[in-house]
């Protein structure tokens, strides 16, 4: 009698080494892309060279402190709001646009911000910052 044996089943079964090359070809493309290996879309130029350039020069800036209890402060020194636009007026160079940075307690009432900040945008003075601290 013969023996007819039946044909073998192939299971379905996951390559994994395919699947191993997939991965690392990506890795290693985000990690060149991360990189800045791999250049960006964009323009890339080169400055003309001149002899006469120079560095900018910083604005010059002035540091307005309020503290709690009606403190104010220009520069470490102690003020008083009706004098703050002449005292910036007279540091100030013709010509020369001065940023003001306003460094506020955090229990100052924003009132009083906005009062400080109005002054200043009376007596002429646009460039106006509020420092903060990164959390």
């Amino acid at each position: 009698m013969r023996n007819w044996s039946e044909p073998k089943k192939n299971k379905a079964h996951i390559e994994l080494i395919p699947m191993i090359d997939v991965m690392m070809f990506l890795l290693v493309f985000f990690v060149l892309i991360s990189l800045n290996v791999i250049p960006a879309l964009g323009l890339k130029t080169q400055l003309p060279s001149a002899s006469s350039a120079q560095q900018l020069k910083p604005q010059k800036k002035a540091i307005i402190t309020l503290g709690a209890g009606d403190q104010l402060q220009l520069d470490g020194q102690p003020l008083v709001l009706d004098a703050l636009v002449n005292t910036l007026k007279q540091q100030q160079q013709e010509n020369q646009t001065t940023t003001i940075i306003v460094n506020s307690d955090k229990e100052v009432a924003v009132e009083r911000l906005v009062a400080v900040m109005d002054t200043l945008r009376q007596g002429g003075f646009f460039s106006i910052s509020i420092a903060t601290r990164k959390q």
